[in-house]
C-alpha cells in the first residue's frame, strides 16, 4: 500500500511538470524562446510513474520530448528553463536547447532529437551496469515512431540475449509527428514487438499513474535480480501540438487530429484524473492541492525569472564544453 505522502509526491511531480511545460506557451508564441520545444502536456503520468520507481543511481535515456522525463528523475527546474531560453546557465550550457537534456548527477543520461536516437545508448549503457555487477537500471524511452527504426529491433534482441537491466518504454500517443498510427502499423499492437525475443511485455494505460507506477516498480525488481529486460507501451495522448503549443497557428493547419479527438482525451487528463482520486479517497483535500499547484507556479515563475537574468554563450565559446580537450 502507497504512503500518503509517497501519493503527493506523484501528484506533485505531475503538476510540476504540467505548470512548467504550460508556462512556455507565451514566451514561445512571442518569439523570446525561438528553440523548438516539444511540450509533454498530457504525457506526464509516465514520466511520474516511471521514474518515482527508479533510484538516482539508474540511467533515464529521453527524446525530443523529455522536459517530463528530466524533471521526474530530478533534474533542476532552473537548468531545464534556462535551456530552453539559450542561456549559459541551461543543463547543457545553452548549447543544447529543449531536446538535449542532461543532469548526470540524477541519472538523466541525455536526450536526443534523433527518433530511436538514444536507444543503442540505454543498451550499451545497460551492458556496463551488467558487466560492473552495479545492480543499475537503465529505461530508454521512445515513441511510437520509434518502432519503425531497425535500431530498436536490434537492441531489443542483444538485450533478451544478454539479459539486460534494461526497460524499453514506449510512450504510445498514437501520431508519429502527424501522421496517425493506424497509417505507420498495420495493427496497433506495439508491447507484443518484444514477445519474438522472449522479452515480458505490457500494455498499460499511460494516463493512470498508479497503474504506470506498479508495472514500472515490478519491471525494476525483475531488472534488478538479472530478469530483464521489460518492454512496456504506455497508452497516452499530447495534448499540445507536435512542437509548440499548437498546430493550428500563425495561418498553417498541420494538427490533423479533430476536436473531438482531442476532446475525448482531454477527458482522461492524467493530473486530473488523479486529483479526482486523491480527493474521492480524502487523501488531499481540495485546499492542499490548490497549495502544491501554486508552489509550482512560484517555483516556475523564478526558473523563468533566473534564465532571463542569465547571460547567452558568448560566441567565441561556440565549440566550448562540445568537445573534450585532451593534451598532445
Amino acid at each position: 500500500m502507497l504512503s500518503r505522502e509517497f501519493l503527493k509526491k506523484l501528484y506533485s511531480t505531475m503538476v510540476r511538470i504540467r505548470i512548467c511545460e504550460e508556462s512556455f506557451i507565451e514566451p514561445i508564441l512571442s518569439g523570446e524562446i525561438r528553440c523548438p520545444v516539444h511540450l509533454y502536456s498530457g504525457e506526464e503520468a509516465i514520466a511520474t510513474g516511471v521514474c518515482l520507481a527508479l533510484s538516482v543511481k539508474d540511467y533515464v535515456f529521453g527524446t525530443h520530448r523529455s522536459h517530463g522525463h528530466y524533471l521526474a528523475k530530478g533534474g533542476d527546474m532552473q537548468g531545464l528553463i534556462a535551456e530552453i531560453y539559450g542561456k549559459e546557465t541551461g543543463c547543457s550550457r545553452g548549447r543544447g536547447g529543449s531536446m538535449h537534456l542532461i543532469s548526470p548527477e540524477m541519472g538523466m543520461v541525455g536526450s536526443a532529437p534523433i527518433v530511436a536516437g538514444t536507444i543503442s545508448l540505454a543498451l550499451g549503457a545497460a551492458l556496463a551496469s551488467s558487466i560492473r555487477r552495479e545492480k543499475r537500471v537503465t529505461v530508454s524511452f521512445f515513441g511510437d515512431g520509434a518502432t519503425g527504426e531497425g535500431v530498436l529491433y536490434e537492441s531489443l534482441n542483444f538485450a533478451a540475449l544478454k539479459r539486460l537491466p534494461i526497460i524499453f518504454v514506449c510512450e504510445n500517443n498514437f501520431y508519429a509527428t502527424h501522421m496517425p498510427i493506424r497509417e505507420c502499423r498495420p495493427q496497433n499492437n506495439i508491447f507484443k514487438i518484444g514477445k519474438p525475443f522472449g522479452i515480458q511485455s505490457h500494455r498499460v494505460d499511460g494516463n493512470d499513474v498508479l497503474k504506470v507506477y506498479e508495472v514500472s516498480k515490478n519491471a525494476v525488481g525483475l531488472c534488478r535480480k538479472g530478469r530483464g529486460p521489460v518492454f512496456i507501451e504506455f497508452m497516452t495522448y499530447r495534448l499540445r501540438g507536435h512542437v509548440g503549443p499548437d498546430d493550428n497557428i500563425q495561418g498553417t493547419h498541420t494538427d490533423i487530429r479533430s476536436k473531438e479527438e482531442l476532446e475525448k482525451w482531454r477527458k482522461k487528463d492524467p493530473v486530473k484524473k488523479f486529483e479526482k482520486f486523491l480527493i474521492k479517497n480524502r487523501i488531499l483535500g481540495e485546499e492542499e492541492l490548490r497549495r502544491i499547484k501554486w508552489e509550482a507556479e512560484e517555483e516556475v515563475k523564478e526558473a523563468h525569472r533566473y534564465a532571463k537574468m542569465s547571460h547567452y554563450p558568448k560566441p567565441e565559446e561556440l565549440v566550448k564544453n562540445v568537445f573534450k580537450e585532451v593534451d598532445a
